[in-house]
């Protein structure tokens, strides 16, 4: 049965709280994470960026509102997946994040991507080697004998659609060099392709080029 305008009205505003409410469910601290061996990897300048491969998405609002009061109705029975699914999601794109800005100088390209493991398409996975063993990147890891370690938080769910999710993460970076140490954090859009508890990043690039 087709909605009255004043219907439509009322589901857009019930949505925008759901996001609102799935964004309070998914900024959380920091996680922390570092592998058995720190990884060496790219410096977050050079962000790679995927063909693009999700489905048409309808584009969410920045969430950063409280929780929708409780006792209020299913939002998760409009929406094309449930909070497990998202849960899962978030947590690929909160991994594959930390591991992104994690790495070492010794660590070949494959050890890189490798540490991923099934976080990854195999798609993206030969994006980050051909970055990650660009002449002067690479070179300068060597020389500097960079060791990274990265922290991320998702800031909010930017887009969806049923097989694909894109979060704003923020990741952070602490970047040890024979120089010394510094600290940095850059916002990124995380695209997840999949369904149910089983999901994989297939794109990242800087949070800003979605908005350009």
């Amino acid at each position: 049965m087709e909605l009255s305008p004043r219907q439509r009205i009322a589901v857009f505003i019930a949505v925008v709280a759901a996001l609102a409410a799935l964004g309070y469910y998914l900024v959380a601290p920091a996680v922390t994470h570092s592998h058995g061996t720190a990884q060496p990897g790219t410096t977050p300048s050079s962000t790679p960026s995927a063909p693009a491969t999700e489905q048409t998405q309808a584009a969410a609002p920045t969430v950063q509102a409280s929780a929708a009061a409780a006792g209020g109705p299913d939002i998760y029975a409009w929406l094309p997946f449930t909070q497990q699914n998202l849960a899962a999601a978030a947590s690929v794109a909160v991994q594959f994040s930390i591991d992104y800005n994690t790495f070492t100088y010794t660590e070949s390209a494959t050890d890189y991507t490798g540490a991923m493991g099934s976080l990854i398409t195999s798609q993206l996975a030969g994006t980050l080697r051909s970055v990650y063993q660009t002449p002067g990147v690479a070179k300068l890891r060597t020389s500097q004998k960079q060791v990274s370690s990265g922290t991320a938080v998702i800031s909010s769910l930017r887009a969806f659609g049923p097989s694909s999710l894109t979060f704003v993460v923020t990741a952070g970076q602490r970047l040890a060099t024979s120089d010394g140490t510094s600290t940095a954090s850059t916002l990124y859009a995380v695209t997840v392709t999949g369904s149910g508890s089983s999901w994989q990043v297939s794109d990242i690039e800087l949070e800003s080029a979605g908005n350009s």
